[in-house]
């Protein structure tokens, strides 16, 4: 699964930039600023954090972002697209055959 910088930082893209600074802090206590009171490594997750916040706080980076975002769910929508008109028209979507050996069965108790 792919996660996007609204993800890291737990909200939807459409966030207020006061949103975002509330969500970037939030999460930085959360995550004790890298260590938790077992004793777990969250730098890894709290360097997410401060890119996401890095790029989204700023309007141009967070523009440039968006657009990525649009374009590749552009592209997996045509990707899906193409996938499902290759099937077979005449096929119905989520029914399957039953296997040969049910219908040898289903003639012999027939007869």
């Amino acid at each position: 699964m792919n996660y996007t910088l609204y993800d890291y930082l737990n909200l939807p893209p459409d966030a207020s930039p006061a949103q975002i600074e509330a969500a970037y802090l939030e999460l930085l206590e959360r995550f004790g600023y890298g260590r938790t009171d077992a004793g777990q490594d969250m730098s890894g997750r709290v360097m997410m954090i401060h890119t996401a916040h890095d790029v989204l706080a700023n309007p141009s980076a967070r523009a440039g972002y968006d657009a990525t975002l649009a374009r590749e769910a552009a592209m997996a929508d045509a990707e899906l697209k193409a996938t499902l008109d290759q099937r077979d028209a005449g096929a119905r979507p989520g029914v399957e055959e039953p296997p040969a050996w049910l219908d040898d069965s289903r003639t012999a108790i027939a007869a």
